[in-house]
């Protein structure tokens, strides 16, 4: 038998050992391959004909009524105007629905989340993901993440502020256990210690006697403040904290619709056209600027 020199051994060997790394590297783009393969039968799903629809041919979206500014403006969500009347044409836009295919209900808040056939294929209005709710219903991926705001009555030196360092020697009130209380101290800093209450009542009635200059609140709750609640007061600004209150489209629990009504929010942000409805319907349109 003729024995093979040891150097070719070697060389069949390193031969072996690249084939099988191109083998791998074949599997690699197998797999990236099935992944596009994946994303195109979700994308698919998605399409506009194949949705599962309350409504053939209608997207039927529900929201509380009255529905109050700035959130829709003239009690009529179908307008288009207003934050959570904007988002629903946009959504529905990624969806392929034109503004005229979009069919607006009313549902009374509550029964929103509560157990049971929805009559809608999804909700808006300014409803909190929280783990209770989600055992009962569906959410999109959240449309919108509440900030803090600053509230200071008629009159006050603190109006028209352009930064949090402008308010820090303000005497703020706060309610005792919330976010707002954590955002104060942790990202306004004020100079002396805020008045904490037990209840929002306190606090709201503290402004209106004169007991604080300032408070401190989530966004929606400020807004909603100065407009019903405390005569001639106004946002000073709001600012973003960690742990506010998430809102997502609601729909029927484990809905076909829920991971492409997902999909549309998903790009909205991405594209910057959820920052932009922000900004026009709750940053400008509601005065509420922005404070560093």
């Amino acid at each position: 038998m003729t024995r093979i020199p040891f150097f070719l051994v070697l060389v069949a060997l390193s031969a072996a050992l690249a084939l099988a790394a191109c083998g791998s590297d074949d599997d690699d783009d197998s797999s990236g391959g099935s992944d596009t393969a994946a994303s195109t039968t979700a994308a698919a799903a998605c399409d506009k004909d194949r949705l599962s629809l309350y409504q053939s041919g209608k997207l039927t979206v529900g929201t509380d009524k009255p529905a109050f500014p700035p959130y829709f403006v003239d009690d009529d969500p179908a307008n288009g105007k207003g934050f959570e009347s904007a988002v629903a044409y946009a959504i529905a836009d990624q969806l392929g629905f034109s503004e005229a295919e979009v069919e607006w209900t009313v549902v009374p808040f509550n029964a929103s989340y509560a157990p049971g056939e929805k009559k809608f294929d999804f909700d808006v209005n300014q409803i909190s993901i929280t783990p209770q709710r989600e055992k009962v219903v569906d959410f999109s991926s959240p449309y919108y993440e509440a900030p803090q705001a600053i509230v200071v009555p008629k009159g006050s030196e603190y109006a028209g502020v352009t930064s949090l360092d402008e308010v820090k020697d303000a005497r703020f009130g706060v309610q005792v256990g919330t976010t707002s209380l954590s955002a104060l101290e942790d990202i306004v800093q004020p100079s002396s210690q805020p008045q904490v209450f037990n209840d929002s009542n306190d606090v709201v009635n503290a402004l209106k006697n004169d007991q604080v200059d300032a408070i401190v609140v989530d966004l929606p709750t400020a807004l909603y403040l100065t407009a019903a609640e405390i005569p001639g007061s106004t946002v000073a600004g709001q600012f973003s904290a960690p742990g506010g209150d998430r809102w997502g489209a609601l729909l029927q629990k484990d809905s076909e619709l829920t991971q492409c009504v997902s999909q549309a929010v998903d790009k909205l942000r991405s594209s910057g056209e959820l920052q932009e409805l922000t900004d026009k319907w709750i940053t400008e349109g509601a005065g509420a600027p922005e404070l560093d």
